[in-house]
């Protein structure tokens, strides 16, 4: 008899264990549910990139089912502290070996977050200018104007200067070249004005932010240096920038302003 009632009270005990088991597996679940589904919601409706949205939500999974697993393992009777410090350990040991992956991770957020450019924006960036591709997490892809696509760690971008030169819709170009001093003031910035004028795709105002301006803007030992300073759009910088160029030279010809270069006159002294 005495047998009898002890298995019939572990019987009990084990099916009221498994039993509480069961409903907590079934409680964790549901609310692990309920705070996915709100947590998703609120992130897609944030304007936020996309990826650092997936990032956020995979994040979120995560931890939200390991602290279900917790508290199931510590109902079936699991002492989940020597555990809890398990984790914690590997996860130091995690962020010991992947510093440098750990900083472009957090460069990649930054960059998500406070937007510096966008994916097509023409910068400068961490040594490289050029097209940007994509924005990942760990690192940027950008394309040159020479057609080389270049990945730069987001830790590198995020601790470096970053010139966007595409928020603006257009861009300034500058071009210094040199003339005689011979060659009136005048007649040359009239050939540089007239090389403007020849050069399709410069903007002036209002399109511009200011219109095509051409001055002295030094003197040399042997020349005078002028500035020309134009505004054109971002997709016909290179373009215009050298059909500028080679304008310049055409109309200083033209106009018989001589472009100064370093040369050497050797006179001949007869005994």
């Amino acid at each position: 008899m005495e047998n009898s009632a002890v298995m019939t009270t572990l019987v009990t005990v084990l099916s009221s264990n498994i039993v509480g088991v069961i409903l907590t597996i079934v409680f964790c679940y549901i609310v692990a549910q309920i705070i996915l589904k709100i947590a998703f919601r609120t992130l897609d409706a944030m304007p936020i990139e996309m990826t650092l949205v997936k990032f956020a939500k995979n994040v979120i999974r995560i931890v939200v089912y390991v602290v279900a697993v917790l508290i199931i393992l510590d109902r079936i009777g699991f002492q989940t502290s020597s555990l809890v410090a398990l984790v914690s350990v590997l996860s130091a040991a995690f962020a010991l070996a992947a510093q440098n992956s750990l900083a472009n991770l957090f460069g990649g957020i930054l960059l998500l977050i406070n937007k510096p450019f966008l994916v097509g924006d023409y910068i400068s960036a961490g040594g490289v200018e050029g097209t940007v591709l994509e924005i990942g997490l760990l690192n940027t892809q950008i394309n040159t104007y020479d057609n080389k696509r270049i990945s730069i760690p987001n830790g590198t971008i995020s601790e470096e200067t970053i010139t966007n030169l595409s928020t603006e819709g257009c861009r300034r170009i500058e071009i210094k070249v040199t003339a005689s001093y011979d060659a009136p003031i005048e007649v040359t910035k009239k050939a540089l004005l007239d090389a403007v004028d020849a050069t399709n795709g410069i903007l002036t105002v209002p399109e511009a932010p200011a219109a095509p301006f051409a001055r002295v803007s030094s003197y040399g030992e042997s020349s005078i240096e002028y500035v020309v300073r134009v505004w054109t759009n971002n997709a016909t910088y290179w373009p215009v920038y050298f059909d500028l160029m080679e304008n310049i030279k055409v109309y200083f010809d033209k106009n018989g302003v001589e472009m100064t270069y370093n040369h050497l006159n050797v006179h001949m002294m007869e005994k």
